[in-house]
Order: structure tokens, then sequence, then C-alpha cells
């Protein structure tokens, strides 16, 4: 750290930067506590408000790129107290110019933010569930839980262990054999619930208003989303302080995509990067598009679906976000789109083959959302785009399994691996992929 940047800052002491609770509809506010809703009006979400004055008298480019090598580098932006926050490296992941999908997609400026490789386990979750767990223990919870279509269950349960928390998550109990192993290997109570994922959440919020517990998306909500913010900063920063020109990011509560918005007006209101206008555009699977299918009817309410596709880490049938990410989308000129199961299992293949990224299915509706926006002229090959992945392909195998063909088995000979190599180029020409072992 320079001499300036040690004068800067203690020109200006650390001050708690975040203020209280506001409500998103009405605008009450509320002490910095456990709850989640507008309990004395109008029973709106809730959202962590801010001291931007505070903030830009604190903040620097100097100051951010001297902080640690995670998503704490951000905390005067992020709603938690102390000087010790739970970092387990969570955060800084790559944003890879994806030249090869690129050229295959037609665009010329394409970059891929890859939280397939996040830490601990490998999905943007670890970013939310770093702050929620921090408050949780400012606000002193001992037991941690959450409603979970995976990966949060994941992330709950491995940075509750970091912590020393105790952990119970709720799972539909038809997930993915990946992300139910993910999760037991960190030594939590995990029930798996026979229904799908609203039913699961519903069952949370009962459970919530008996234990006690601190559920990291019911009652810590408004904290938990706030660590979403940090994919936008990330890419502004990486992009040299500025703001790209479109973003593609999967939707299913909705809030990533809002808190990403947030994230960059943030960053513009205390001078880190310039004002420009950003296209937001967002993905569903058609099994379980909601907020797709308001955008496309022109409606400004949701209507509730029951989920039905392998993309399980969205599949949210009443996003509590919906509403918000529909104003957003408009507002920027965005879009959102819907794709098929076939076409998110290609998206993943394609992601694979052009760029050698695995991501999860949510990934797969990113980039074949991403396709399909630009096939037809809904993205411009001129404009700087980011796409989201936001999961890590190990824990989908299933969906992609029956469609990457099976290995060449030969024997340990020569003339074995020639006549095998011959068929593996005959198989490549009819549009099959082989590995030889």
């Amino acid at each position: 750290m320079t001499q300036a940047l040690d004068t800067a800052i203690a020109q200006h002491p650390k001050t708690q930067t975040f203020t209280a609770l506001r409500c998103r509809e009405c605008g009450e506010t509320y002490d910095l506590g456990a709850k989640h809703v507008c309990e004395d009006v109008c029973f709106g979400p809730l959202e962590v408000a801010y001291d931007y004055d505070a903030i830009r008298r604190q903040v620097t480019r100097q100051t951010i790129e001297a902080g640690p090598k995670s998503i704490w580098r951000y905390k005067e932006f992020l709603p938690v107290v102390g000087d010790n926050p739970i970092d387990v490296g969570t955060g800084m992941t790559p944003l890879l110019q994806a030249n090869r999908l690129a050229r295959r997609l037609g665009l010329k400026r394409l970059y891929i933010k890859n939280d397939a490789v996040n830490m601990p386990t490998l999905s943007f979750k670890d970013r939310v569930v770093s702050v929620a767990l921090t408050r949780a223990r400012e606000l002193g919870f001992t037991t941690v839980s959450c409603a979970s279509t995976g990966n949060l269950a994941n992330s709950t349960a491995a940075i509750a262990a970091n912590a020393g928390l105790d952990c119970c998550v709720f799972i539909p109990a038809d997930l993915e054999a990946g992300k139910v192993l993910g999760t037991l290997i960190y030594g939590p109570t995990v029930m798996a619930v026979e229904g799908n994922y609203d039913q699961v959440n519903r069952l949370c919020s009962e459970v919530a208003n008996t234990q006690g517990w601190g559920f990291v998306n019911i009652n810590l909500r408004p904290y938990y989303s706030e660590g979403s913010k940090t994919l936008g900063y990330e890419v502004a920063e990486q992009l040299g302080w500025q703001l790209p020109d479109h973003i593609v990011a999967p939707l299913a509560s909705g809030s990533l995509y809002t808190k990403i918005y947030k994230g960059f007006q943030e960053f513009i209101k205390v001078g880190l990067v310039d004002d420009k206008p950003v296209r937001f555009s967002g993905a569903q699977a058609e099994g379980c598009s909601p907020i797709a299918q308001a955008f496309h009817e022109g409606r400004d309410f949701i209507n509730p679906v029951k989920p039905s596709t392998i993309a399980k880490s969205i599949a949210i049938g009443n996003p509590a976000d919906g509403i918000y990410a529909l104003d957003i989308a408009r507002k920027t000129n965005g879009n959102i789109a819907a794709v098929s199961d076939p076409e998110i299992v290609e998206g993943m293949k394609l992601l694979a083959e052009t760029e050698g990224i695995f991501t999860e299915t949510a990934g797969g509706t990113t980039i074949a959302v991403l396709k399909k926006l630009v096939e037809s002229g809904k993205i411009d090959p001129e404009e700087t785009t980011v796409a989201y992945i936001t999961g890590n392909g190990l824990k989908t195998q299933e969906a992609v399994q029956s469609y990457v063909g099976e290995p060449l088995h030969i024997e340990p000979k020569l003339d074995s691996f020639e006549r095998a190599l011959e068929r593996s180029r005959t198989l490549d020409r009819l549009d099959w992929q082989q590995v030889i072992v």
C-alpha cells in the first residue's frame, strides 16, 4: 500500500455505511435486524439502505485494488459491521474474453463472467452466503438454514462449517445427486422435502417463525441478496473501471439480476465509473419461465407456474423479485427470453466446446438465450456483452450425460487404437463427440 493511500485512509476513518432496512414499495424504514418484509405498512420486501456520501469518502479505485482478492475488497458496499467477515476466498472470479464463442455467434466483444470456479462451492451462491452468514453471526445467530434448489445448500453448509455455525438446509427431494452430495459432505442436517422449491420455501418460512434460526434467503434475505452486487462490481473493475453495454444473466427469483443492476448504479453514484446505459437481458427455461412470460405478454405482474425443467437451479415458479426484474429489463431496453431443455443442453455443450467451460444447466440457459437474442437481432454485434455463468457443470452431470457420447474402448495395442481413431473420425463427421481413453 502506498504512502498516499495510507494518508487518504487516515484522513477518512471507516464508519458504518449501511443505515437501515427500507421497503422497496412504500419506503418505510426498519432497524437493521433479521426481517425481510414491511410488517407495519404494505408487506413489501425490505432492502438495505446505504449512506453513499460515507462510502464516497472512504472508497477509491485505489483502496479497492489494495483490498483482498475476494468480495470483501468491496466491504463498504456490503451490510456488515466488523472487520472480520467470513472470507473463504469468494469472488474475483475470471472475466474471460470469449473470442471463439463470439465468432461462433457473430459478436465482436463477448465476455464470460465465470462463477463456475467460485470458492468454495463453485457457484455464485458463495457470494450471497458469505455476506448473509457474516451478518447472521453479527446478529447472534448460532444456527443457519436455507431453502435451496442445490447451490445455495452447498454454499450455506460449506461456509457455516468454516464459521463454526450449526446448519440445517432444506432441498427438494428430487435434486441432482451431485448437489446433494455437495451439501452432505460438510455435515449439516439435510431435509429432503417431497415437493418443488416453492413448497420447500413455504415450509421454511414456517420453520423460521418457530425455530429462531437465521434463514439466509428468508429472514436474512435483505443482507443475503446484497452479495450478488459484487458480480456487478467485479465486472466493472475487470473491464478497466467501465461498464459493459449489455449483460445476459439467468433469472430464478430475479434477485441476482436486480442486484447486478444495483451494483452498477452504486459504482456510478459514488464516482467509481462513468454513467452509461447498460442493457439488461435475462434467461429462463421454458419449463419455468414466469418472468419471461410476463415480459412477452407486456404484464407488470407475475403469474406463478409449476416448474418442469432440467434447469432445477433456476426453477422458481413464484419469483420474489420477478416484477423488479421486469422493470429493469424494460427500462434498460433489454429482453427476457426462455429456451427449451434441448436448447439448454446445447448451450452447455456450446460453451464447453468453444471456451472450455463446463457450466450447469443455469449457465446453459444463459448461453442458449444469448444465442437466441443474437440470432433475433436483439444484441448488437458491436456491443460489449457480458454473459454471467453462475454454476459448475459437475453439479448437473445428469443433464448432459446422454448427449456427449461414450468413450472408445480399445485394447492396449497400436492397431486397436488406429481402428478406434478411424471410427471416431467417422463419428465426428456425424456430429458425435468421443473421448479416447
